[in-house]
């Protein structure tokens, strides 16, 4: 078997090679019946027989393993390069939905966990099937979520990464990569305008703003990582009613209580009034309270809305409050000259949340806390364990970052992100984020132009885009509970016909008062005008078939 896979694996990498070359030279692109045929005879090629009988322990690191190894590989890129090929393929759909029981019959066979070792010739069938019932994340058309697209930089990275199988605690596990991510972060301060400071990469946003309320009630009262809750004065922190539901989560982590962490009302477009801030922060100072944390967004979930930085930065330094900004969906316009004023002010603040996995398309997950403070993480984190953090170690421990975070093991997610900046550079990084503003202006003048769609926020800040679709049947309803309780029925029921036809992906909700409507993002590299076009067209199908149900 040994010598039939080393022949074998030789063979297929010298032909994969031979035509990736030939393809390569040639300039002349292949019609569409020829790449049809192509893609057929891709399909069609999968012969994973030689894997039958052939299991995980006969693969590296066992003795003689090499080539059977290489074989394997080049059979799950081969699957995975099909993957990456449909994401990005207009007639392929965006999901094959199944609901859970469908699912679990359809994969009935290959979910269990078995007793006894299943063959590779199996492993392989399951990661095709794994990825056939995925969402096509990636996909142009698909606009369902905040994070969305497929950078093959970053995928190429994700994967380098995994390869590595590298912990980010210590510089003597990680050289390479503690150095890209110092570097990293170094230069996302700089973006935000601080000449110094500390961060680190969190396994996402909600554990970052953890980091930045952790980080906020350390400097008001330092004795609280020795001494606990204990003796502590009520603790209050406040954050806009329309924010994300981490802080309230980081209030019940942290024992502060979800009672304390103040919501503060928010205009109609969905932004942080300051005067009610300071209204709010007196009235808790009048209840004996203690006010140390303060959140403005830069980019709300729902509105895209950016709260007004520099005006409440004035009043957390009127108070002497830490002021932390969560920009994890909206921090990419600091890379935009274009459209960085929209987090004017955010130089003041002493915290930020930057998610790149979001506005700029890195893969999951990908999270920066920033702090314009240094050292203050290390101060408020470190257990300084002597097995792993030794100081008389032969290089500068100072870039042994694990001490300073409140994980133990860590994800390397600066690759990815490292690889993708090299590859587009500061030029290509804001080119990516005025792109998809340019789209969201194309969506904004679609939607004005069309019958039956109406805005729920007029001209939004972000990529943001939420509205209704209003089926002929009740154009001519009065405003009022009985056309929103209608209107509340559209959206899900569109949603619901959407996800099976597997053409596209939106998401809805309802906010406040007003009944379901639909929230567009625009964040995925991939999508273009006609994809936007797309999208309404089968808004307004699927809204009139659904409409006859309502």
């Amino acid at each position: 078997m040994s010598s039939s896979f080393d022949l074998e694996a030789v063979l297929r990498y010298q032909r994969r090679r031979n035509a990736f070359k030939a393809g390569h030279a040639s300039k002349n692109r292949l019609s569409q019946d020829d790449e049809s045929n192509q893609k057929k005879k891709v399909q069609e090629s999968s012969d994973w027989t030689p894997f039958e009988g052939v299991y995980g322990r006969d693969l590296l690191p066992t003795p003689q393993g090499s080539a059977r190894t290489m074989q394997f590989f080049l059979e799950l890129t081969d699957i995975l390069m099909e993957y990456v090929r449909k994401s990005n393929d207009r007639s392929s759909k965006v999901l094959d939905f199944h609901h859970p029981h469908q699912l679990k019959e359809e994969m009935g066979h290959c979910l269990e966990l078995p007793e006894t070792a299943r063959d590779l010739e199996q492993i392989l069938s399951d990661c095709k099937e794994t990825l056939k019932y995925c969402v096509k994340t990636g996909h142009p058309r698909f606009f369902n979520q905040i994070s969305s697209g497929l950078d093959v930089i970053a995928l190429a990275g994700e994967w380098l990464t995994a390869t590595a199988n590298t912990n980010m605690f210590t510089y003597e596990i990680a050289p390479v990569f503690t150095l890209m991510e110092d570097m990293v972060l170094q230069r996302m301060r700089q973006v935000i305008g601080w000449e110094d400071g500390d961060g680190i990469f969190a396994p996402g946003g909600a554990i970052s703003n953890l980091y930045g309320v952790l980080v906020a009630r350390f400097r008001a009262n330092p004795d609280v990582k020795s001494k606990g809750l204990n003796g502590l004065p009520r603790m209050v922190m406040f954050t806009s009613e329309d924010s994300h539901f981490s802080f309230k989560s980081a209030g019940a982590v942290l024992g502060i209580g979800t009672d304390n962490v103040m919501a503060i009302k928010t205009d109609k477009r969905g932004k942080m009034i300051p005067a009610e801030l300071e209204k709010a922060i007196v009235a808790a100072k009048i209840d004996g309270a203690v006010p140390f944390f303060v959140n403005a967004t830069g980019g709300t979930t729902v509105y895209g809305a950016y709260d007004p930085i520099d005006e409440i930065a004035d009043v957390c330094e009127k108070h002497n409050i830490w002021l932390h900004v969560d920009c994890a969906w909206g921090g990419g316009v600091l890379v935009s000259s274009k459209h960085k004023h929209l987090v004017k002010g955010i130089h003041r603040a002493d915290s930020v949340t930057w998610n790149p996995h979001k506005m700029l398309g890195v893969t999951l997950q990908c999270s920066a806390i920033l702090l314009k403070h240094k050292d203050l993480l290390a101060h408020c984190n470190s257990m300084c364990a002597d097995y792993l953090f030794q100081q008389d170690k032969n290089y500068d421990v100072s870039y042994d970052t694990g001490d300073k975070a409140i994980q133990c093991g860590r994800h390397n997610d600066i690759f990815k992100f490292w690889l993708m900046w090299r590859a587009k550079g500061d030029a290509g990084l804001e080119s990516h984020i005025n792109r998809l503003f340019d789209l969201k202006r194309y969506m904004l003048d679609r939607l004005a132009a069309r019958e039956g769609f109406e805005m729920v926020l007029e001209e939004p800040e972000c990529t943001n885009i939420c509205f209704w679709y209003v089926p002929r049947c009740m154009r001519k309803m009065a405003p009022g509970p009985d056309r929103d309780y209608k209107l509340n029925l559209v959206a899900p029921r569109v949603k619901g016909l959407m996800m099976e036809a597997g053409t596209t992906m939106i998401g809805y909700q309802p906010h406040g008062n007003q009944p379901n409507f639909f929230r567009m993002i625009i964040s995925n590299n991939a999508s273009t005008k006609s994809d936007i076009d797309f999208l309404l067209d089968e808004i307004e199908r699927l809204g009139e078939e659904a409409s006859s149900e309502i």
